[in-house]
């Protein structure tokens, strides 16, 4: 036994690996644990309540954003439909708009129509007055040159003898 006494003890003194050391290691490391069990408990604790909100913040913006992506192909599904329904649409206006102009156009070309036929009876009416009174004129000229050029004094002496006498009727 004393030889393997010395055996051991010649282990525990190897040079290097002198148990003192590890003695050492073993005490401060118990220690150390005793010390900062409970602060390292609390970081650990603290660090892990951090990760669970976070990954529950986490989950509730991938289903925000799942959302939104499912309301933007919502969008994009219905985008067809909505442009049909605009192209119908202004295709809709645009016939009925060309359709209002048609009704339009054609009522100002009956009111054209009728202020024309207004004005050209007006200088039908005015163009017959005056060629009335053009010809009027031109015969009580042409009376009056043909009554001086067969006139005779015994003509021009008996009419007045029958003014005078129509006078003299007309007065009794």
């Amino acid at each position: 036994m004393t030889l393997a006494l010395i055996e051991w003890q010649d282990w525990f003194n190897y040079p290097g690996l002198e148990l003192w050391k590890f003695l050492n290691l073993a005490i401060f490391l118990v220690v150390g644990i005793y010390i900062l069990r409970r602060p390292i408990s609390e970081a650990l604790a603290t660090r892990r309540e951090a990760i669970k909100r976070e990954l529950v913040q986490a989950q509730q913006q991938r289903a925000q954003a799942e959302a939104k992506i499912a309301e933007a192909d919502s969008l994009l599904s219905r985008l067809d439909a909505d442009v049909r329904v605009i192209r119908e649409q202004a295709a809709q206006e645009a016939e009925s708009e060309r359709q209002r102009l048609a009704v339009s156009t054609q009522r100002e070309i009956e009111k054209l129509k009728q202020q024309a036929e207004r004005e050209m009876e007006t200088a039908d009416k005015v163009a017959r007055k005056s060629l009335r009174q053009f010809f009027a004129k031109r015969s009580v000229d042409y009376a009056r040159e043909t009554v001086r050029t067969k006139m005779r004094p015994e003509d021009d002496r008996h009419l007045i003898e029958e003014s005078i006498g129509e006078l003299r009727r007309a007065r009794v």
